[in-house]
């Protein structure tokens, strides 16, 4: 089987200034725009199969310089005087390569020029958005479709008479 593996790089804070939910967040708790942000591309890493590798500029956490797994997402934090867009270029560096595809989410334009000479294709972070609220739509109808084949059962349909009526018939009663 020769699969593609698809990598999905994404700038965090590039992110979170330019998706509306995530920038009101921001004037209110930065910490919170980021868990929300690490909350909602865990979600689409599961729906959409890609793995995806979230990017954080240590300017904002001085020297943090480390990666986790959160909610089986890669969370990278740049080093001290490291800049994101110096850690997105290096992860793209060490993942291009035979049967992998990379992305890089980002509206940064220099970036996004940087990454296509990388070998690497750019998603807008609108356009993340969009896939975002796709998957989301899509996950929400599945629940939904599921949820009405269960209910969709003969006796769901039947009026209260009806089963009263079957009922009797099941008893041997006319």
């Amino acid at each position: 089987m020769n699969m593609i593996q698809e990598i999905l790089i994404v700038d965090g804070y590039n992110i979170i200034g330019a998706w509306p939910e995530l920038q009101k967040l921001k004037e209110i708790s930065l910490e919170e725009a980021r868990d929300q942000l690490i909350q909602i591309l865990a979600e689409y890493q599961s729906y959409s199969g890609m793995k995806v590798i979230l990017v954080f500029d240590a300017y904002y956490v001085p020297g943090i310089g480390k990666k986790y797994m959160q909610s089986k997402l890669a969370v990278f934090f740049t080093k001290e005087k490291e800049t994101a867009d110096e850690l997105v270029e290096r992860l793209v560096r060490e993942h291009i390569g035979r049967r992998k595809q990379i992305y890089v989410a980002t509206s940064d334009m220099t970036e996004q020029h940087v990454i296509f000479g990388l070998g690497a294709f750019r998603i807008s972070a609108r356009e993340l958005l969009v896939k975002v609220r796709q998957s989301r739509h899509d996950i929400r109808k599945k629940i939904q479709e599921t949820a009405s084949r269960r209910n969709n059962t003969l006796d769901s349909k039947l009026t209260g008479e009806q089963r009263d009526l079957f009922e009797k018939w099941r008893r041997g009663e006319q």
